[in-house]
């Protein structure tokens, strides 16, 4: 008697399902021409914030930022929903974990916490200052499941091993920020932040594995991004000087703990997705 499988074999379904990356490179450019597409929009309808500093009124960050994300969450939702891949996605991590993991998410909440205490957070208006925060969710959310979430599964389905999941994915994170280039930002600044978001992205699979859900990858990449945006005013502007004093300096020096952190800690990795059978749930 034959068994019948969990996913659809016909079809996009089917074609999705056999993973591998170069289909996640095609879901990774379709998603990326929505998203942009919808932040092309947005800039339509601006108006008075069009051109304005990104910091500089609620309207100013909600047209620069938050819709293209409302609309790549949807899109991501809806995609993930439409594959029966939900329930896995945020299901407990099929793989072991190793203490060693756990110096990840604290690598990646110093700095983190150094910027809560050098952001001056009477400069911009409590109004502007939610809605990065609300955006920053937003950021953890699409962008984690996007790469940590669909990306990981779908290298899993394809065969690799987690040296590769893990490098592979996060060299798909860090690409998605080169289209900085588009938007004006300099070579240098777009070139620092691929080499960033390569190294956090590495940290974020590893707080996933060791935390065991993907929803912790998100928690720490939700607060990564809004403290980032207060305390250097920019998307995607990673503060790398630590020729400055106090709590400025200790900034710098925690970024590049941190990318040095993530180079290294990706050569450890190792592991596979245990089965259904290995992994029975506790009573």
């Amino acid at each position: 008697m034959t068994q019948l499988s969990t996913h659809d074999d016909r079809g996009l379904r089917g074609f999705l399902n056999q993973g591998g990356l170069w289909r996640l490179l095609l879901v990774v450019v379709v998603y990326m021409g929505i998203y942009l597409g919808a932040g092309w929009v947005g800039s339509q309808f601006a108006g008075e914030f069009k051109g304005d500093d990104l910091l500089s009124s609620m309207g100013s960050v909600f047209f620069q930022i938050t819709l293209a994300l409302i609309v790549g969450a949807i899109v991501l939702v809806a995609f993930s929903s439409y594959m029966g891949w939900t329930a896995e996605l945020f299901a407990r991590q099929r793989v072991y974990r190793s203490r060693w993991m756990w110096i990840a998410p604290v690598v990646v909440a110093l700095p983190i916490l150094l910027r809560v205490f050098s952001i001056e957070w009477g400069r911009h208006g409590f109004d502007v200052v939610a809605l990065v925060f609300v955006t920053g969710l937003l950021i953890g959310f699409v962008e984690e499941l996007l790469t940590r979430g669909i990306g990981v599964k779908m290298l899993r389905d394809g065969g690799h091993g987690e040296w590769a999941v893990a490098a592979l994915s996060s060299l798909v994170f860090a690409l998605l920020h080169a289209n900085n280039l588009f938007s004006g930002q300099a070579f240098s600044t777009v070139g620092f932040t691929v080499i960033f978001t390569f190294a956090f992205g590495v940290l974020m699979y590893l707080t996933m594995r060791v935390t065991g859900f993907l929803i912790s990858a998100m928690i720490f990449h939700a607060l990564t991004d809004p403290t980032t945006i207060l305390a250097t005013g920019g998307i995607d502007e990673v503060t790398s000087d630590a020729s400055g004093s106090g709590l400025t300096a200790l900034v710098g020096l925690s970024t590049f703990l941190l990318i040095f952190a993530g180079y290294v800690l990706l050569i450890f990795i190792r592991g596979r997705v245990a089965t259904s059978e290995e992994f029975a749930p506790s009573p």
